[in-house]
Parts: structure tokens; C-alpha cells; sequence
């Protein structure tokens, strides 16, 4: 009896998915910058906390309420969205270019995120130091006696009087403190983040969905505050100093120390805390849905982004 064989069935071959394209590179930037907006009152009582002999926070608020009004609360905005727009521009870029060279896929270890992220903070505090100081200059300002304002009108006013009347270098004044600052700051918040969620997404409690995303955030910005407070107060110190000789870091820790004791590198921690926790939290929020935007736009076949 002779068996009957079937004829193969030529079944077509599955389409391979398309790679997802990347994001744009300043989609960061634009994040940052709408999160430093929303938290500009906190960020500014955390730098004349820091840089002035303003005591206690609600104090500095109410303070800075009483001589200014509620505009008062935002002086030096522009200040502020420089600095987003080149320093976390920047970092964000970065962060994602030193992933793909590291290697740091999706369940990456912290420490190939901690390095990408020490990386990337290098890389924008450098560049954005300029910005930096322009933020702390016009932050500050009032802060101080009259006959010590440097009365810049806005950011682009600070920058051009700053090389004008101090010189080029004048640019890199507390570099040092800030790249220090940037490093720690990125290896702590964007590696943290990344880990937290990516920890929480294993867990059978999270999926990726804005819960996840707040949680993580907030994890970050604890983690984030407490590494770089010392930096930050440092940071802060220098770039609002002027005259010759103040921009010495070991003189500026000398002097602290001197003065205030081992805990002037954490002065103003609950301010930082405060404002860092929330700005982190808008932060990537604000990015996670941006890129939500993103993909729905190219869904329907928008290049917009």
C-alpha cells in the first residue's frame, strides 16, 4: 500500500518589526524645562538658602514674598530655562549615547547606568556651566545687599556682561564643583530612575504606566538629593562669589568650614529635597508622556518629531 505524502505548504515568511526610530534628542530638554518652570520658587529659596544668610526655608519664601510680591518668586526665570535648554538638553543626549556605547540595554545592571550616567553628567555640566551660573547669578541677586547686585535685566543681559566686565574665563567660574555635581547628579537620578523602574516592572504590582513612572521618580529623587547635596552647596557658594580669589574651591571649603562647621555640605538639604523631589517627578513624567506623544504623532504618520 503506498503512503501519500502532502505537498509542502509554502507559508510566507513573518515581516521583521520595524525599528523603532529614536527620539528626538532635545525631548529631555524640553521636560526639564517645563518641570524647572512649575518648581522655579522652590529652586530659587534652595539657592539663597545656600548662598545667603537666609535661615529657614518658609522664612526665605515669605521673605522673598514681602520684598518682591509673588513676581518676586520667579526672579531669574529665564536664568532657569537657559540652563535647562543646554545643561539637560545635554545631559539627556548624552545619557542615551553612553547607554548604546556601554551596552546598557533594557535590564541593564545599575552600574553600567550609574557609568552612563557619570558620563553624560561630564559631558552637560561642562557644557552647561555658562548657563549654570547665569541661573545661580540671577537666582540669588536679591538675595543680597543692594550695593552687592549685579542687577542683570535677563539671561542674555548676564551672559554678555559677565564676559564684558569679567572676562571669558569668567564663564568657567566653579566648573569644577559643577561637572563633580553633574556626575553625581546623573548617576543618581537617570540611573536610579532607570533601575528603579526597570526593578518595579518585574514585580507583578507595577506596569509601565504613570504609577510606575511617579514611583520610580520619587525613589530617584531621594537617591538624587542626598548624593549631591555637598556639590550643590559648593556649586552654589562659588558661582555667586565675585572678586578675585573667590573662586577658589579649597577656599571656599576652608572658609565653610571654618565657619559653619562639617554640615554647611548639607545646608539647605530640605529645600533641595523639596524642590528636587517634585522636579524629578514632573521631569520624567513630563518625558515619559512626551515620548507617549511622539509615538502616537508617527502612528498616524505625523514627522512632526
Amino acid at each position: 500500500m503506498s503512503s501519500l505524502t502532502a505537498p509542502p505548504v509554502n507559508t510566507p515568511l513573518a515581516k521583521p518589526a520595524p525599528k523603532k526610530q529614536p527620539y528626538p534628542f532635545w525631548l529631555g530638554g524640553l521636560a526639564a524645562t517645563i518641570a524647572a518652570s512649575i518648581t522655579h520658587p522652590l529652586d530659587l529659596t534652595k539657592v539663597r538658602l545656600q548662598a545667603s544668610g537666609d535661615k529657614r526655608m518658609i522664612d526665605s519664601i515669605k521673605k522673598t514674598y514681602r520684598t518682591a510680591g509673588p513676581r518676586g518668586l520667579f526672579d531669574g526665570i529665564s536664568g532657569t530655562w537657559m540652563r535647562q535648554m543646554s545643561y539637560s538638553m545635554c545631559r539627556f543626549w548624552a545619557y542615551d549615547e553612553s547607554k548604546k556605547l556601554l551596552g546598557a540595554g533594557k535590564d541593564a545592571p545599575a552600574w553600567k547606568l550609574a557609568v552612563a550616567g557619570s558620563m553624560a553628567g561630564g559631558i552637560a555640566g561642562l557644557i552647561g556651566n555658562p548657563g549654570e551660573i547665569v541661573m545661580v547669578r540671577l537666582q540669588g541677586d536679591f538675595a543680597k545687599p543692594a550695593e552687592k547686585r549685579f542687577n542683570y535685566k535677563h539671561c542674555f543681559d548676564a551672559l554678555f556682561r559677565m564676559v564684558r566686565e569679567e572676562g571669558v574665563s569668567s564663564l568657567a567660574r566653579g566648573v569644577g564643583p559643577n561637572v563633580f555635581r553633574a556626575v553625581l547628579m546623573n548617576a543618581s537620578q537617570l540611573a536610579s530612575y532607570d533601575f528603579f523602574k526597570s526593578e518595579l516592572l518585574k514585580t507583578k504590582y507595577f506596569e509601565d504606566n504613570i504609577f510606575c513612572h511617579f514611583t520610580a521618580s520619587f525613589a530617584a529623587g531621594t537617591v538624587a538629593t542626598t548624593v549631591c547635596s555637598p556639590a550643590d552647596v559648593l556649586k552654589s557658594r562659588i558661582m555667586n562669589a565675585s572678586g578675585p580669589g573667590s573662586n577658589s574651591t579649597l577656599g571656599v571649603i576652608k572658609s565653610s568650614l571654618k565657619n559653619e562647621g562639617a554640615m554647611f555640605m548639607f545646608k539647605g538639604w530640605v529645600p533641595a529635597w523639596t524642590r528636587l523631589q517634585p522636579t524629578t517627578i514632573l521631569i520624567f513624567l513630563t518625558l515619559e508622556q512626551l515620548k507617549n506623544l511622539v509615538d502616537f504623532s508617527r502612528s498616524k504618520g505625523v514627522t512632526l518629531f
